[in-house]
């Protein structure tokens, strides 16, 4: 006020003191005016008290110095005396889920009718993985009276060692095997193949002077199918061996079973000296050494390499690719 004149200040306070009384100050609110606080949208902007999950308890009363100054749309709301509890959540709406219904079944026709029936009167197959059913059947009463027919292969061990066979059969049973029907494996295992059996017995004794003859049931795994079989040769046993032979699919177990005969076959010519030489380390060291070689091949679909025996005279063959290391 020092920086005012004394003539403006004076005429400056009169007219202050000259307003009219019903003017709206911070002090004196207007008095129709309804506060904030009791409109009905209080709740959406107004902060609200915490409640207590304990018993209903007194709050303090709260105190300030210039709380007669704050007009009482802008003063805060007393705090309630006591707590409140918050209401139930109501659950949530369920929703039921769409289930299809069943569709009926057609009406019956004459077609489908004759279908139906001629589908149960036909036999069910056969799964060939719970086993063959193929067990030899002991000979009947009406067997035994035929000649060379007393003989029940399943359990008999007759003939079995009473003599030697003829001069002529012995050196063809007992002949080195030959290099060049000798098969290698992938391995390096050393074979010979099971058609070359059949040769040397048909050699030694003809054409029907020897057979097979079961001991056995097939059983079928999961993976293999296993026999025994029993080499008769001019109506005497000989040797008994058990075939295996693996498969990997059920519609293959037929194939499963001839190869097992024939891996059979391989087992019992051991006993009579054919090709006996395919189990001697000093033969099998020496046939590798001059007869095979390893090579590393590439598998031309899945691109892995791998090593693989063959014979000096053989080529690789697919789907196996020669490479390098």
């Amino acid at each position: 006020m020092n920086c005012i004149p004394g003539r403006r200040a004076t005429s400056s306070l009169r007219s202050y003191s000259q307003l009219p009384r019903n003017l709206t100050t911070r002090s004196n609110p207007p008095p129709r005016t309804r506060p904030f606080s009791s409109t009905p949208f209080r709740a959406a902007y107004t902060p609200t008290t915490r409640t207590a999950a304990s018993s209903p308890t007194t709050a303090k009363p709260t105190t300030a110095s210039t709380s007669s100054a704050i007009p009482n749309r802008l003063a805060p709301r007393p705090a309630s005396s006591t707590t409140t509890a918050r209401p139930a959540a109501t659950p949530p709406p369920t929703t039921q889920r769409f289930s299809p219904v069943a569709a009926e079944p057609p009406p019956p026709t004459a077609r489908t009718s004759a279908l139906a029936s001629a589908s149960k009167n036909q036999p069910s197959l056969t799964d060939l993985s719970a086993g063959l059913s193929d067990a030899p059947k002991p000979p009947t009463d009406g067997d035994l009276t035929e000649p060379k027919a007393n003989t029940d292969w399943t359990t008999s061990y007759s003939g079995l060692g009473d003599a030697r066979f003829e001069q002529g059969a012995v050196d063809v049973l007992l002949a080195p095997v030959s290099e060049e029907d000798v098969e290698v494996k992938p391995d390096g295992i050393l074979y010979l193949p099971e058609i070359k059996y059949r040769r040397i017995l048909n050699r030694a004794f003809g054409p029907g002077g020897w057979g097979l003859a079961p001991r056995g049931e097939s059983i079928v795994t999961g993976k293999l199918v296993t026999r025994e079989y029993a080499l008769v040769v001019q109506g005497r046993l000989v040797s008994i061996a058990r075939g295996e032979q693996q498969y990997f699919d059920p519609e293959g177990i037929p194939t499963a079973t001839e190869g097992c005969k024939s891996n059979a076959l391989m087992r019992c010519c051991k006993d009579v000296g054919i090709a006996s030489e395919l189990w001697d380390p000093r033969f099998i060291r020496k046939f590798l050494a001059h007869y095979t070689k390893e090579v590393w091949v590439e598998h031309q679909t899945t691109k892995k390499k791998r090593k693989l025996v063959i014979r000096k005279d053989d080529v690789v063959k697919y789907p196996f690719k020669e490479t390098k290391m």
